[in-house]
């Protein structure tokens, strides 16, 4: 790094404390991305960019300013800092307003490598030559694949600086490398499309480009000649894909601020069994090489494991500061941001412990059911845990993956859908930081004709 960024969020903090401010806090991000996508055998475009930023926050007798500024100039930073502090005499106390102090700041944790050379020093031709590869090796699978929405790779390097008057001052490097298809079938008047990708930090971990597409090509072909079902209750597989969107709606509802304000069907539940007793779902915010990996959050603070629901049994909600004082409780290393916005509660890696069943024995128990692939829309109200979402996918007949279905929608309140999992799979799957095995359910409502 030729310029001391950390050094230079020193001195705003002393700048900001010289104002007035009791407490000052500034989050600096530093990135570079660059993306590729082909269509029929020509680039379509490529694109490269740099970014960078300051968000400065600041306390003057409670009360808060934040401003920021992707000017690095030394006048733009100083009248950031004067601006926020600026804010901040404008703006209403609160006696919960604050930064982190030392007992919920510790020491960074340990999270290993983050950033990959490779990714890091990659070359435009490699994302080029991978996008190129993947479209061929996709129409290659399958003769009614005859194109493609988007082929694409690309990957974003980033450096986050963190520096408080109350003692925060961290670090830290991270890569991304990614590859995407979009495949599209055709048979008759009918056109179906199948998407896949691959999202790592370091490029060596990388699926091959011709197993993305030719898993999307896949995804694609098999949904030929989709109709809809009958209106029944059924049991009910979710790929790892979509029990992952599943846990995300466990997760966004163990939200402490939601909790906090009551606008989660989980706010009364802590430490109630919710859950069959192998049902775990943690964030972790320590996992090796994972992609909401860090040291610490964007506040400071430590990142660490958290059980929501341990063996069944709802234990924990995830906080940052100000939503832990608001509720009582201790921030859990969950402030997300990014330096243009101020912290509020988010996810680490988030995901469903592996269980210990062969997922295709989940299926193969299944006498009548749907194995979902797909869902659309966002039937989900957190509130009321009533859970709506219109679903494509394949449906089971004696234990095997059969015929098509699409325009369906699958519904049931998500208490009870926790409570009928009688399956989880031993094919834990990160696509991004949420992950999840093959989960069955018992018996959903699948609404079609």
């Amino acid at each position: 790094m030729s310029t001391d960024y950390q050094g230079l969020a020193k001195q705003l903090v002393a700048r900001a404390k010289k104002k007035g401010a009791q407490q000052a806090e500034v989050y600096m991000e530093i990135g570079r991305e660059s993306s590729v996508r082909v269509r029929d055998g020509q680039i379509e475009d490529l694109t490269q960019a740099t970014s960078k930023g300051a968000g400065v926050r600041v306390f003057v007798k409670n009360r808060l300013g934040f401003a920021w500024t992707s000017d690095f100039t030394p006048d733009a930073l100083n009248a950031t800092v004067d601006r926020a502090v600026e804010l901040a005499a404008a703006s209403a106390p609160n006696p919960l307003n604050g930064l982190p102090g030392k007992k919920q700041l510790g020491k960074p944790a340990d999270v290993g490598e983050l950033f990959d050379e490779a990714v890091a020093s990659l070359d435009p031709e490699w994302k080029i030559k991978s996008a190129l590869e993947m479209e061929k090796a996709g129409k290659a699978f399958d003769p009614r694949i005859k194109t493609f929405e988007s082929v694409g790779a690309g990957d974003y390097v980033t450096e986050v600086h963190l520096a408080s008057s109350e003692g925060a001052l961290g670090t830290y490097r991270g890569t991304y490398v990614y590859l995407s298809a979009s495949a599209v079938a055709s048979q008759g008047d009918q056109l179906q499309v199948g998407d896949w990708f691959d999202y790592k930090r370091f490029l060596n971990e990388l699926k091959a480009p011709e197993l993305v597409a030719q898993e999307a090509a896949q995804r694609a072909v098999r949904m030929l000649g989709a109709s809809k079902v009958k209106t029944q209750a059924v049991p009910v597989v979710f790929d790892p894909m979509m029990a992952a969107s599943f846990v995300g709606s466990i997760g966004a509802a163990a939200n402490g601020d939601a909790v906090y304000k009551k606008s989660s069907f989980l706010a009364s539940k802590l430490n109630e069994s919710i859950a069959p007793d192998g049902f775990t779902i943690v964030d972790d915010g320590l996992l090796a090489r994972g992609l909401g990996t860090s040291p610490f959050d964007g506040e400071g603070v430590p990142t660490r494991k958290t059980g929501i629901v341990e063996r069944g049994v709802l234990k924990a909600f995830l906080y940052d500061t100000f939503t832990a004082r608001k509720a009582k409780a201790e921030t859990t290393g969950n402030a997300a941001r990014g330096y243009r916005s101020l912290p509020s509660i988010g996810s680490n890696n988030l995901y469903l412990e592996a269980g210990t069943r062969d997922p295709k024995e989940l299926v193969r128990e299944v006498k009548n059911g749907f194995y979902v692939t797909k869902m659309l829309g966002h039937g989900l109200n957190l509130v009321t845990g009533e859970y709506s979402r219109g679903a494509n996918g394949l449906w089971i007949e004696n234990g095997e993956l059969t015929r098509p279905v699409q325009e369906v929608t699958v519904a049931g309140s998500l208490l009870g859908m926790l409570k009928s999992i009688d399956g989880i799979g031993s094919d834990l799957t990160f696509r991004g930081s949420t992950g999840a095995p093959t989960i069955r359910f018992a018996e959903l409502t699948v609404s079609g004709e």
